[in-house]
């Protein structure tokens, strides 16, 4: 599949674009209005809120369908350092089982991107910049904390000024050593924290930094809640599609030697 970066649409009316069978990522729909759509097998995924399709708001259903399907998301929701704690508690299993299920994988496959996306040991990378970001520049106020091996979002091009080194090709289990530092610091951070710290509002300690605006406390940990939960849904999501090429690739073998 070819790939196009870039383009700006931003105002424009587009007639009739085929989009079929295209991958469309960080596209940027703010108030855009798609009308006479046809989205048959369409698979969107995103922030999803004020969303309306055929004349209804979706976001809320959506939601709804989410905590339904997976229970532990509804708790994610903390608003006070004992539920806090709680959510923190679940992302940890969460990933616990997922690290396990991911180790039962050849390590080669584990920087395998699937469909685009990037490979599991590339997804920790992110929480670990995700960490730095959010929590220790923004919350503990460091002002230079980013780990060489933390991977940006895509879209975010200043990674080399934050000392990341996005060509890096860490091993899963070295990545793996930061990834429980930083986990712990987490639960270091959440069993200090009190409700009036929750309250308070984090700054960027310099201006050379990401992120780069004022956000609470509390706000910081739901963002660090919602990537982990989130990247946690998308790293098992292709786990599954590995553990069944490598089913369907060993019952092939199999065949052929019958």
């Amino acid at each position: 599949m070819d790939s196009t970066t870039g383009l700006d649409f931003s105002g424009q009316s587009l007639e009739e674009p085929d989009f079929s069978n295209s991958r469309l990522h960080n596209g940027n729909f703010e108030n855009a209005r798609i009308t006479g759509a046809w989205l048959h097998n369409a698979d969107i995924d995103g922030y999803i809120g004020g969303l309306k399709i055929n004349g209804v708001e979706v976001a809320r259903l959506i939601d709804k369908e989410l905590n339904r399907l997976y229970p532990e998301r509804g708790k994610l929701r903390a608003d006070n350092p004992s539920t806090l704690a709680a959510a923190w508690a679940i992302i940890e299993d969460l990933w616990q089982a997922t690290v396990d299920r991911a180790k039962a994988l050849p390590e080669p496959l584990l920087d395998e991107r699937v469909n685009g996306e990037w490979s599991f040991v590339e997804t920790l990378r992110h929480l670990i910049f995700a960490t730095d970001a959010w929590l220790l520049f923004m919350v503990k106020r460091e002002p230079r904390p980013y780990h060489p091996w933390g991977l940006p979002h895509t879209e975010f091009r200043e990674g080399p000024k934050l000392g990341v080194d996005e060509s890096a090709s860490p091993s899963l289990e070295e990545v793996l050593q930061v990834r429980r530092q930083r986990m712990a610091t987490v639960k270091e951070l959440i069993a200090n924290v009190d409700s009036k710290d929750l309250e308070r509002h984090a700054e960027p300690p310099d201006e050379a930094g990401y992120p780069q605006r004022s956000e609470t406390v509390q706000t910081c940990f739901r963002i660090i809640l919602d990537e982990e939960w989130a990247h946690n849904l998308y790293a098992n999501r292709d786990l599954g599609i590995l553990e069944a090429r490598l089913r369907a690739e060993s019952a092939g073998s199999q065949e052929a030697n019958r």
